[in-house]
């Protein structure tokens, strides 16, 4: 079992930066590709980075240059850097879990977190 917790959202104003972290529970984390998604108001979850199990990164296109995947596994810890911020970025920001997988795909993930809401304002 793998409980996650994400933390590090709040309200930013357009061009500002956040770090979001994910900390998660259990000896296991190395074992996981880890991945952030994020569903605005009346949208669906949507794939937003990952970082497989053995450290490869992926990102959706509109995050490209803007946003970093990183995690630790010694802290059992993922972040999402997010720099240049924009409105459109507004969403719960969710970390996911993917045994050992990449993380690029919700219907792929284990566990959870309850996620933590990003607001940047224009």
């Amino acid at each position: 079992q793998v409980q996650l917790v994400e933390s590090g959202g709040g309200l930013v104003q357009a061009g500002d930066s956040l770090r979001l972290s994910c900390a998660a529970s259990g000896r296991t984390f190395s074992s996981y590709g880890m991945g952030w998604f994020r569903q605005a108001p009346g949208k669906e979850r949507e794939f937003v980075a990952g970082i497989s199990w053995n450290g490869n990164t992926f990102y959706t296109d509109s995050v490209k240059g803007r946003f970093t995947i990183s995690r630790v596994n010694a802290n059992n810890t993922a972040f999402l850097q997010m720099n240049s911020l924009k409105p459109e970025d507004t969403a719960v920001y969710y970390c996911g879990a993917d045994h050992l997988g990449s993380a690029t795909r919700s219907t792929r993930m284990d566990y959870w977190g309850k996620g933590t809401l990003v607001t940047v304002s224009s």
